[in-house]
């Protein structure tokens, strides 16, 4: 706790003071905190966070990391055998707009 002993200045924080700290609700931080590397420590069936290390975690991040899996080319599908579960003739896989051309001003 802060020298003060102002509740809102904790250094440690519960997940609910977590979220609030970065202004989103519990059901998003939650999906994060599992999906991404959030600075943590679970104690017993709690997770406690340190105010100072989420703020330098949110001011490290970038956020072309974000984006760094969708830059580029899609990565060729490999076309399935005839007959194979989920496999569609070679017609329903062609975009139908392969063909179009759009002229720009």
């Amino acid at each position: 706790m802060s020298p003060s002993g102002d509740e809102t200045t904790r250094d440690i924080l519960t997940i609910e003071e977590a979220a609030a700290l970065l202004g989103v609700s519990v059901k998003t931080f939650n999906k994060v905190l599992h999906s991404e590397s959030i600075p943590a420590r679970k104690i017993g069936r709690e997770w406690k966070f340190s105010r100072k290390a989420l703020i330098e975690w949110v001011g490290n991040g970038r956020s072309g990391e974000f984006y760094r899996d969708s830059e580029g080319e899609p990565e060729p599908v490999a076309p399935m055998a005839p007959g194979a579960p989920g496999a569609t003739n070679d017609r329903a896989r062609t975009r139908r707009t392969a063909g179009w051309q759009i002229e720009l001003d």
